[in-house]
Order: C-alpha cells, then sequence, then structure tokens
C-alpha cells in the first residue's frame, strides 16, 4: 500500500505540473511602414510602387545566389569557395553543435536521474561500541550492488522553461551561422568589386600614362625643330610622372584587397594572385531590383531573426528563476542487494529498496530569488529594445542601400557624358596645338581632365555594384528561410544551394 501511495503521489504531482512560471511568450508586434521611401518610380507610371520594381528585378528564389545577377563567373566560384573555406562560418557552425549540447543538457533534468554502484568493505565493529551483542568487537565482509534514483517532479516549469530558453538559443545560433553567411558573402562581393574596380584604375592610368608619353615625344620633337618651348617639355614631363604616380598607389590597394579575399576563403593571402591576375570588368547588375516590402524583412533578414530568438530565450529565462520562488518535489529510490557473503548477494533476501517523495523550499535567501527574477527581467527589457533597434537599423540600411543605388547610377550618367566630351576635348587640343592654333597649357588640361573624368567613372561604376551587394545584404540576400512549421516557430533552416551543405 506504501508503494501505491507513493505512485499516487508522483502521478498527481506529474499532472500538476501543467502549471509553469513565469510569463509566456509572444513575439512583439512590430510597425513596419507600408513601402520603401526610397525605392524609385517605375519608368511607366512614374508612381513609387508600394510592393516591388519589376524591371531588372530578381525573383525570391534567386536570393540565394543574388551574385548571379552579376553573370560573373569568378565571382561565383569566390563566393563557393568562401562558403566552403572560411573559419567565421566554421566556428559558427561550432556553435550550433555547442547550443544543441545545451539544449540536450537543459532537458535533462525532465528524465529521472539513476545512479548504480557496487561496493565490497570488510568491517570491524568496536568492541566498546553501546548496544551490546555477540557482534561486538567482531569483523565481517559487506557486499552491495544496487541503484540510487531521483527524479523532480517539474510541477511549476522552471526546467520546461529552461529547455525552450535553450531551444530557443538553438535557433538564435543558426540564425546568427546564417547572419556570418549574409556577411561573408557580402564582403567577398564587395571586396571582389573593389578589387576589379582599381584593376580598371590602373588599367586607366597606365593607358594615359601612354597617351601623354606620346605628347611628350611629339613635344620634344616639336622643341627640337624650335616649334615649342623648354616650358611646354617639363610641363608634359610633369604630366607623365604626376599620373605614373598614382600607378603604386593603386596597385598596392588591389594586393591588400587580393590578400582580403584570400583570407576570406580560408587561404593564405598571397592563394590568389594567379587566379586574379588578368584583368576582369567591374561587375555589372540590374538597374533595379525586387526589394519586397518592409515586414518582408522581419523574416528574410537572420540577424532579425536571431535577435528575437535571444528575446525569446530571455523570456524564458523568466521563469526559470521564477521556479526558485516555489518548493520543488523529487521522488528518491534506492535499490540494493546487500550481504555478508559474496556466494548470497544475489539471494532474493538480500533485497533492500526505499522509495519515497522529498521537497526542498528556500525560506530565506536575503532576497536573491526575488533579485534574480528582476535581474531576468530587466535583461529581458533590454533585448526586446535590442530588437526594435535592430529592426529599426535595417530599415535604415535598405533606404540608405536604394537611394545610393539610384543616384550613383544618375551620377554614372553623368560621369560618362563628361567623359566622352572630355576625349573629344583632348583630341582636339592636341589636333589645334599641332596646327600651332592653341597652347600646349590646354593640351596638358585637356588630358588631365580626360584621365580624372575616366578615374570618376571607372570608380562610378564600381560604386553601383557596391550599392547592389550592399542592397542585397541589408535585405537579407545568401540565404533561404524555409517555411515554420508551427505558429510564432521561426524557420530554423537555411537551405543552401549547390555547393553548400545544410546547417541545422
Amino acid at each position: 500500500m506504501r508503494a501505491s501511495a507513493y505512485i499516487r503521489f508522483a502521478l498527481v504531482s506529474a499532472l500538476a505540473s501543467g502549471c509553469m512560471v513565469g510569463p509566456d511568450y509572444r513575439p512583439p508586434e512590430v510597425a513596419a511602414p507600408p513601402q520603401w521611401g526610397e525605392l524609385p518610380p517605375t519608368p511607366a507610371s512614374g508612381q513609387t510602387p508600394e510592393a516591388t520594381a519589376e524591371v531588372g528585378a530578381v525573383q525570391h528564389d534567386q536570393a540565394a545566389t543574388w551574385w548571379a545577377v552579376f553573370d560573373d563567373p569568378q565571382l561565383s566560384w569566390l563566393m563557393e569557395a568562401a562558403a566552403v573555406g572560411n573559419f567565421d562560418l566554421q566556428q559558427a557552425e561550432a556553435r550550433i553543435r555547442q547550443a544543441r549540447a545545451l539544449r540536450t543538457i537543459a532537458a535533462a533534468p525532465l528524465w529521472p536521474n539513476v545512479l548504480s554502484q557496487g561496493s565490497y568493505a570488510r568491517e570491524h565493529v568496536s568492541a566498546n561500541a553501546p548496544g551490546g551483542g555477540a557482534t561486538l568487537g567482531s569483523s565481517f565482509d559487506l557486499y552491495q550492488v544496487g541503484f540510487d534514483s531521483s527524479w523532480e517532479l517539474d510541477v511549476f516549469g522552471g526546467n520546461r522553461r529552461a529547455v525552450q530558453s535553450a531551444e530557443a538559443g538553438l535557433e538564435a545560433s543558426q540564425f546568427d551561422w546564417a547572419s556570418v553567411l549574409v556577411t561573408l558573402m557580402g564582403e567577398v562581393g564587395s571586396n571582389y568589386v573593389t578589387y576589379r574596380t582599381l584593376q580598371q584604375r590602373i588599367r586607366i592610368a597606365t593607358e594615359n600614362v601612354e597617351t601623354q608619353q606620346d605628347t611628350l615625344a611629339l613635344t620634344r620633337r616639336l622643341f627640337a625643330a624650335g616649334l615649342a618651348t623648354d616650358l611646354d617639355v617639363a610641363r608634359a614631363e610633369a604630366q607623365v610622372a604626376t599620373t605614373q604616380s598614382t600607378i603604386p598607389q593603386l596597385t598596392a590597394q588591389a594586393h591588400e584587397v587580393m590578400h582580403f579575399l584570400g583570407v576570406l576563403l580560408g587561404e593564405p593571402p598571397m592563394e590568389l594572385a594567379n587566379d586574379l591576375a588578368a584583368v576582369g570588368t567591374i561587375p555589372t547588375g540590374p538597374s533595379l531590383v525586387e526589394v519586397g516590402i518592409p515586414s518582408d524583412l522581419l523574416l528574410r533578414r537572420p540577424d532579425l531573426r536571431s535577435s528575437e530568438r535571444q528575446l525569446a530565450a530571455a523570456t524564458a529565462n523568466i521563469g526559470v528563476a521564477t521556479r526558485d520562488l516555489y518548493p520543488r518535489f523529487f521522488v528518491t529510490g534506492f535499490g540494493a542487494l546487500e550481504s555478508v557473503k559474496a556466494s548470497t548477494l544475489f539471494d532474493w533476501p538480500s533485497r533492500a529498496a526505499s522509495i519515497g517523495p522529498s521537497v526542498s523550499w528556500t525560506v530565506f535567501d536575503a532576497g536573491m530569488i526575488r533579485a534574480t527574477v528582476a535581474l531576468r527581467t530587466a535583461q529581458q527589457e533590454e533585448l526586446l529594445a535590442a530588437y526594435r533597434s535592430v529592426i529599426l537599423q535595417a530599415f535604415r540600411e535598405v533606404e540608405d542601400a536604394l537611394v545610393a543605388h539610384a543616384q550613383d547610377q544618375k551620377t554614372r550618367d553623368d560621369l560618362a557624358t563628361a567623359t566622352a566630351a572630355n576625349q573629344r576635348a583632348a583630341d582636339l587640343a592636341k589636333q589645334l596645338y599641332i596646327q600651332g592654333l592653341t597652347d600646349f597649357l590646354s593640351v596638358l588640361q585637356a588630358q588631365f581632365n580626360l584621365f580624372t573624368s575616366q578615374d570618376a567613372l571607372a570608380q562610378s561604376e564600381g560604386a553601383i555594384a557596391l550599392d547592389l551587394v550592399a542592397l542585397y545584404k541589408a535585405l537579407g540576400g545568401g540565404w533561404e528561410p524555409v517555411p515554420a512549421s508551427q505558429p510564432n516557430a521561426p524557420a530554423i533552416e537555411t537551405r543552401r544551394r549547390g555547393y553548400l551543405k545544410t546547417a541545422s
């Protein structure tokens, strides 16, 4: 009867364990603007679309490989290599495994804890011990084999709250991995664009040096014929040297970017020297891209999802701390075989057992538990504010990238016009100088203006490509969320195409 009473007590306690202290998590409501304020109007209507700009748009199913819009095989190869070899991404994957282990640790207290043991002892009873009897002063062997068990009945749900916190932490680590991936793809893309831009600027400078050297040779011939002055020769020499002086600096910058790309791929800095030696064009993408509506960002950006999961974990931790305000119930048991002879250890009469409930309750702790609850509550409020802040930052990044992309395209168009005009001016100035119809200073000024506008145009084309990279990164490009299977449960898996393996 006693054993059945203990069992009834355990069942009643287990039924009562449906209650969980602490607040239940609800995803916070976020006010998102209905449309992007910096989204350019469509060419047909002149009106700002509410959702997307479809001209040259990239479909959502292409978001995971946004770099394909540049149609640059070498860029795609770099992305593949970085996703495999980057050490920051490997660290993020290791943190997922750590979080998974922590979830298992947090769930362990929901199950009974059983410890097996066995022992042998040679004991001697003191002859002067109280109690008398024939055993005083005697010696005997004692063999024991058995187990101890303990099971906390999670009546107030503290252990389940700990599991909730650990699960949310695991999900946050998975989104952190995706965020590292997004950042990595953005870094590779922006550095590749920068490298190609520097290559083009070096090419432009080299070609202008050759043109200016031709002008210098012409000036020297005219000087020898008495048709030019030594001042003209000196000015031509100075211009050649000035233009040449820009090449070493640009070369150094290009090599530094190449070194950084190698490190992003998990390779030594000079590993890409041969692969990137050939001069390539600056990647060119579409003039308009699909951006969706601002509320999409809450699902598309992994850093926002991670922040939300951290908030969920902090909310569950309030319940973990609150549990300590209430008593804790346990069922403990002991079962063993005991005998003074090894030969009779496993006989039925050698059995010994005990089972029963126990309770513990902190009566006085000088306010430590309530202070812990207040601490967890304040931490949750801090993360709520951080979540709202990171959302606003994400909105700002998209708006910044949109306006930069639109305005840099206008700048590029103006610079293209200026470059064409400067090319004509340089050609005309040289012809007029040969004919003696203008001074040599006009030739030098025209060539300088041409070089300046060509260099600015190359930088502008690079800036447009960088704007696209920044826009895709701000939109959460580089990963694909899998739709959640349960309400309020974020998509925690990330599908990576082709060469990329799934982190889960």
